[in-house]
């Protein structure tokens, strides 16, 4: 597995208030398997990391803004939760734009806990089976789509989980999804 995502490009989309094991755990499960990772968020600088929403949990450095990615730089993307974080994201456009498309281009996303309102926002839950933190549920079901409690579920390009508790699922799960061959595919 160490190689699996060899040469593999994953864009990380995140800003403050990003629960710091959601990105973290991911991001290392990616690039243990050999990929390489990209931190996007609406600003340079770093973004503010949490736990449990409340407490401070240091900061990650942002690579690039996300208004100056392109779907076509990625063979993958990751978005991780926390309550805020996807909250700000929500009203971004370049951020909401940039996973509509990806979502669009087919190329596998991974999304857990509060990660599900962009995609909410960004228009692609819509006839989707996805599983997220309780408290979107109904938002995501508001949006169209089918709605489980399930630790990880695949529905095509989409990868989701429901919190910190299921991370070893999740980090399993889009490893073997991002390898899979023709994922990330252009």
């Amino acid at each position: 597995m160490a190689t699996a995502l060899q040469g593999k490009r994953i864009a990380i989309l995140a800003a403050d208030g990003v629960e710091r094991v959601e990105l973290e755990q991911p991001r290392d499960a990616v690039q243990q398997a050999g990929g390489h990772t990209e931190l996007l968020s609406p600003e340079t600088g770093e973004i503010q990391a949490r736990n449990n929403d409340l407490d401070a949990a240091g900061t990650f450095t942002v690579d690039r803004v996300v208004s100056d990615a392109e779907v076509d730089d990625y063979d993958a993307l990751l978005l991780p939760g926390g309550t805020v974080n996807p909250d700000k994201l929500r009203i971004e456009e370049a951020a909401v734009s940039f996973v509509r498309d990806f979502v669009g281009s087919g190329k596998p996303v991974g999304v857990i806990c509060h990660g599900p309102w962009t995609l909410v926002e960004a228009g692609v839950a819509k006839g989707r089976t996805l599983t997220s933190y309780p408290s979107l549920r109904t938002d995501l079901r508001n949006a169209g789509a089918d709605v489980v409690d399930e630790e990880v579920v695949i529905d095509g390009n989409l990868i989701s989980s429901r919190s910190p508790d299921d991370l070893p699922a999740f980090c399993q799960a889009v490893v073997e999804q991002f390898a899979k061959p023709g994922a990330g595919a252009s």
